[in-house]
């Protein structure tokens, strides 16, 4: 390579990893202004503050870990809606947290939540009519995806019972799984029924969680999310166990996967 071109390649890296830096940063910024945002209109115990900036310290870290690991240099459209929706997120995971001290705001928690289950199928969206779909970008959607589950899953427990928290933690149980048999960690094969169980999710948990139904139906709402979480699973396992030992085809052109140990491996036109 000429001189010429490695000055040009590092000047390139340098400013994509201040750019993608800088992005994150204003993402960080966005939830601690909307943390504020919750404190003037609703108020935030400790508890809340707490769960909300440890939420902004690790997505920053993430983000920032993702980048060291990732070819992109900068977000992408996508990117930004995903970004805005983990801020969300964020406020979610601080009214919940505030929750076991005292009544939450539902109206604001169902507001916040509605919003980001919203975006989350915008994000896809976006990506598709852009092309800037992405592996990191389909990591980060996934992990915001799953941690907003799990938080609403954890409101959830406190009114219908601990076992709704099974629909938090399944994810990140299998993953963990994934590090003892690594088998779990070969990419799945697109599929619409996975995408609509995991979309039904997080309606499901917050039709629970508005306070709308009764407690008999909100536990009937509840069970029908853990039911349809464990036949998406079961299933994924079933396939994944009757393929274990087939050679995993190199992957097309414009397909990413993550190809990690313990990371559920999933084409990423299947998760965006």
């Amino acid at each position: 390579m000429a001189v010429h071109d490695r000055y040009d390649s590092y000047t390139y890296d340098t400013y994509g990893t201040r750019l993608f830096g800088n992005e994150a940063a204003v993402g960080s910024g966005a939830q601690m202004l909307l943390l504020g945002l919750l404190e003037v209109t609703v108020g935030l115990g400790p508890a809340g503050w707490l769960a909300g900036s440890a939420f902004t310290i690790a997505n920053w870290a993430f983000l920032t870990l993702a980048l060291d690991r990732s070819r992109n240099r900068s977000f992408g459209p996508a990117d930004r809606v995903t970004l805005a929706r983990a801020a969300l997120v964020g406020g979610v995971t601080a009214l919940v947290a505030d929750s076991f001290d005292r009544p939450p705001p539902v109206t604001v928690l169902v507001a916040l939540t509605t919003t980001a289950l919203i975006l989350d199928a915008v994000d896809g969206h976006v990506a598709r009519r852009t092309g800037t779909a992405s592996e990191l970008g389909a990591r980060f959607d996934m992990e915001v995806d799953a941690f907003l589950i799990l938080v609403l899953s954890a409101h959830v427990a406190t009114s219908v019972g601990g076992w709704v928290l099974l629909i938090g933690v399944m994810r990140y149980a299998f993953v963990a799984a994934a590090w003892i048999w690594p088998w779990l960690s070969r990419p799945l094969p697109p599929n619409t029924a996975r995408k609509t169980v995991a979309a039904l999710q997080g309606i499901l948990l917050l039709v629970a969680a508005a306070g709308i139904l009764p407690p008999a139906p909100a536990f009937t709402v509840a069970l029908l999310a853990l039911a349809l979480l464990v036949h998406s699973f079961g299933r994924d396992v079933a396939w994944l166990w009757r393929t274990r030992h087939a050679r995993t085809a190199p992957a097309a052109s414009g397909s990413a996967t993550v190809r990690r140990p313990g990371v559920v491996t999933v084409p990423e036109e299947s998760r965006r």
